[in-house]
């Protein structure tokens, strides 16, 4: 079972001000940080995702072929979502609009600013 998903960055605050407006369009909240990471998830819930400096204080990457996917509430958080990604300097990796997964599905991709892959999907039950 999963605990958490964390993904890097090399400057911790930038990384914070961009996922506190992103997370925010899905609900999410900042609740947890310390010096090296910070996370994210539903008010008063432990966090899941997480934003941190390496802790070999290597250079952050992005992991080629790894996605982080966030659930919506519905199609307008997904349009919010990527709108939000790509004004704050994230790129697009697939507009928002229905995908062929499953009836219904309505999703997008982008990057946060260190090119790490995100993805959010509205899925009616």
């Amino acid at each position: 079972m999963l605990i958490a998903v964390s993904v890097g960055t090399d400057d911790l605050d930038s990384s914070i001000a961009f996922y506190d407006a992103l997370l925010a369009t899905l609900g999410m909240v900042r609740t947890a940080q310390n010096a090296t990471e910070a996370g994210y998830s539903a008010p008063d819930t432990p966090p899941i995702f997480y934003i941190n400096l390496p802790y070999n204080a290597a250079p952050a990457t992005s992991g080629n072929g790894t996605q982080v996917s966030f659930a919506a509430p519905d199609r307008a958080a997904v349009d919010r979502f990527h709108a939000t990604a790509l004004k704050l300097g994230g790129t697009d990796e697939g507009p928002p609009g229905e995908r062929d997964y499953k009836p219904g599905y309505y999703g997008t991709y982008c990057r946060d600013t260190y090119g790490n892959k995100l993805h959010v999907a509205h899925v009616p039950d």
